[in-house]
């Protein structure tokens, strides 16, 4: 089974896909891999499908597509120079096709990972390579990454998103998944990562994209982050009853462990709050994280450890009805992602218009971010307890939900401190001696079956279809 460009229903349908593995009481896993070779793409494709875990496809694409240079990439492809993901747009489609051929199927979809501000060429690519699944977001792939005005990105992304429903007169369901619960990785109350995952969410749906995903972003202590995907859940279910959705977890994004003991620990954390709170999907991070770009050898351990982890902790019973929030009233977070969120959507009825508002009149200000259309304002910090906490919350319209903390400072020493929180508390033995994941630490992941070489479409005689 193939993806084909023509008229004609496609494979891959990726929200079905996630659906019925957590039906089945199974926790998707997914890498965040991308390589510029096409047969070494097609291999990382392969090994993920038969890891012994419930697993979806990723294509990663590099920084020169992500930013429009396609004249680095063709000089980059003529001299042989590495590139760091996988060129969609400057490969002609039947490579795609080629590297695709026979893994992305109904019971493998591949999704498009890109971090672009203009990813109107990378729909275009990926729609006519046979794709159906990408992800991204006005805010959330334009503050993080880069100078673009917040306003073109939002025009940027509704002409995409546009041309993104047209899969539905192919017979796809596109899928959508929002970046807005990974804000800078690290470091942002997790109030904030709730409101803007769901508001990117909202802003997709208005367009007419009814399959969609929300993100979040594992911070630094697991009850706040347990809270805080409870209350992303329930803001979905309250605004968007009429979509099909679920939740992404991603391993931390920030400052990483630098020992396999740690990083396999704070990786199983990620996994057992997927889990705990429901969530349907988790983004795995490799030992290799603090030092390079992972192999494919390590993204497979890390996929096999998380789906040994969920199944365990699936297996205990410590796992939250389909709902996902608990009866209990509102939590602190809810409370405020709730604020946030009302503020935004009650500025003006298109919500790409009222995001634009919001990060002009200081409603949305995301901590540290240095980008000129971000109020710049406010500030956090971890407390004593690692939760992260609001230190000034500037314009946020949060003035009477997080007293006493509007005024706390920071200082450069707090910040780089905050910054390797994570990494300290993880890579201490004492720590790691009394994980209950310890057991079954991955050394070398099983072999997959001998994938298929690449060779290229003029090499094979026809085009794939």
């Amino acid at each position: 089974m193939r993806a084909t460009a023509g008229p004609g229903p496609l494979v891959g349908d990726f929200g079905a896909f996630v659906r019925r593995a957590h039906q089945a009481g199974q926790l998707v896993v997914q890498p965040r891999m991308g390589f510029g070779e096409p047969a070494t793409m097609r291999a990382g494709l392969h090994a993920t499908r038969y890891a012994d875990a419930t697993t979806v496809g990723t294509v990663t694409l590099d920084s020169y597509t992500r930013v429009g240079d396609l004249a680095a990439i063709g000089t980059a492809l003529r001299e042989g120079t590495g590139i760091n993901g996988f060129p969609i747009v400057s490969y002609d489609v039947e490579i795609t096709r080629a590297v695709l051929q026979g893994l992305h199927a109904d019971d493998f979809p591949v999704q498009v990972r890109h971090g672009s501000a203009a990813p109107f060429d990378i729909f275009v690519a990926l729609m006519r390579a046979g794709l159906s699944a990408t992800e991204g977001g006005p805010v959330s792939y334009c503050l993080p990454y880069g100078r673009t005005p917040l306003d073109e990105s939002m025009r940027n992304w509704e002409r995409s998103s546009a041309l993104f429903t047209q899969l539905r007169e192919r017979g796809a369901s596109p899928h959508m998944e929002t970046f807005g619960g990974c804000m800078l990785g690290q470091l942002c109350p997790p109030s904030m990562l709730v409101a803007v995952s769901v508001l990117e969410a909202v802003f997709f749906h208005r367009l007419g994209i009814d399959d969609l995903s929300v993100s979040y972003a594992q911070q630094t202590n697991g009850v706040q982050d347990r809270e805080a995907v409870h209350a992303l859940r329930r803001l979905c279910a309250e605004l968007l009853p009429d979509a099909d959705w679920h939740v992404v977890i991603y391993a931390y994004m920030g400052v990483y462990p630098r020992t396999p003991e740690g990083c396999y620990r704070l990786l199983g954390q990620a996994a057992e709050l997927a889990v705990t709170t429901g969530s349907e999907r988790l983004i795995v991070k490799t030992v290799a994280e603090s030092q390079r770009i992972p192999t494919i050898t390590e993204n497979v351990a890390a996929l096999e450890y998380a789906g040994r982890v969920a199944e365990a902790a699936a297996g205990a019973g410590d796992v939250c009805p389909a709902g996902g929030a608990p009866a209990a009233g509102d939590s602190q977070t809810y409370a405020e992602a709730r604020a946030l969120v009302d503020a935004v959507l009650n500025s003006h009825p298109d919500v790409g218009h009222a995001l634009l508002l919001a990060f002009k009149r200081g409603y949305l200000d995301i901590p540290y971010c240095v980008h000129p259309d971000n109020a710049g304002r406010s500030r956090s910090y971890i407390d004593g307890d690692g939760w992260l906490r609001w230190a000034d919350t500037g314009s946020l319209p949060l003035t009477d939900l997080v007293d006493g903390r509007r005024s706390r400072p920071v200082t450069s020493s707090d910040l780089l401190e905050a910054l390797s929180y994570v990494q300290r508390s993880y890579d201490e033995p004492s720590l790691w001696r009394d994980s209950p994941h310890t057991a079954g630490t991955p050394t070398a992941p099983p072999v997959a079956p001998p994938v298929a070489p690449f060779v290229a479409p003029s090499e094979k005689g026809p085009p794939l279809p």
